[in-house]
């Protein structure tokens, strides 16, 4: 189950050795606590930077919302839709992302506006009517909403050298995968099975464990897979906050104002991680930790 580690972009090089260097150099002053501070920092800079494509799409999100004019000619969500190809575009040419990171990118595009598309003719949520740059009522901009988790996920597994122990069975993950995905738009006409789907994601994943480093020479940290899945749906529940609260789509109960979003949608979130996770692992296998 292991592949050989997938290289760093230039700027993520300079960051890996700038780490290893200033580690080893407090190390050998003997200030162990310092390091761990500079581990405890690589760490955030380089989540921060995994998010980069999320971060600059909820950016022009609030930016839109918040200065583009509306006497333009060319409405606000078709222009979301061009600065969102010039973000990809940019991230692509300046080699901040690999060319097999968008094949794993675009299949959240698929599959992020297949969902889209559905959801808005039910009435789950809706979006801006104007602009032509669009698949019925779904603008074009949201798939790349959708890009952005998989821009962070395939981004996460290459910084942090991420191992798992105990990785559950592939057919098992792309079967519970694909029944989330199913229940997405059959509990509109069916009972909601996501409770049962919710225990389904946490028997497999309750055991498995997951292995990183923050630089190639720091000593490998463990925590459990499904404490990562919360994390993760967390900022997105946030996020998605940040999303409706700039008027980038809205849900019924916002109709009359903005109101914070349910916390049930955190547990959809969750669930849709569980989506997430396995479009990643076509394109990149779980790898076992390394024998010690």
């Amino acid at each position: 189950m292991s592949l050989q580690r997938q290289p760093f972009t230039p700027l993520e090089e300079r960051i890996d050795r700038w780490a290893q260097r200033r580690t080893a150099a407090l190390m050998a002053e003997g200030g162990t606590w310092r390091a761990r501070l500079v581990e405890l920092l690589v760490f955030g800079v380089k989540q921060a930077w995994a998010c980069v494509f999320g971060a600059v799409m909820l950016a022009l999100l609030v930016t839109a919302r918040l200065l583009y004019p509306e006497s333009a000619t060319l409405v606000r969500a078709d222009a979301l839709v061009l600065a969102a190809i010039g973000v990809q575009i940019a991230m692509l040419a300046l080699r901040l992302e690999s060319l097999r990171e968008m094949g794993v990118i675009a299949l959240f595009h698929v599959v992020g506006t297949g969902m889209e598309v559905f959801k808005t003719a039910v009435g789950s949520w809706a979006y801006e009517t104007d602009g032509i740059l669009r698949i019925g009522a779904v603008p074009l901009y949201t798939g790349f909403m959708y890009a952005a988790v998989g821009s962070y996920m395939v981004r996460v597994m290459r910084l942090f050298d991420l191992r798992f122990t105990r990785y559950p069975p592939l057919r098992a993950t792309v079967l519970l995968a694909a029944a989330i995905y199913a229940n997405f738009f059959t509990h509109h006409y069916l009972p909601d099975a996501r409770w049962v789907l919710l225990a389904v994601m946490l028997l497999l994943y309750g055991r498995c464990v997951m292995t990183f480093r923050t630089q190639r020479l720091a000593p490998w940290r463990r925590m459990p897979v499904l404490a990562a899945f919360l994390g993760v749906a967390l900022l997105l529940w946030i996020a998605e906050n940040l999303g409706t609260a700039a008027g980038a789509w809205i849900y019924p109960h916002q109709q009359g104002g903005w109101e914070l979003v349910p916390l049930m949608k955190f547990v959809s979130w969750l669930l849709l991680m569980m989506v997430s996770v396995v479009l990643v692992t076509v394109v990149h296998r779980p790898r076992a930790p390394e024998p010690a």
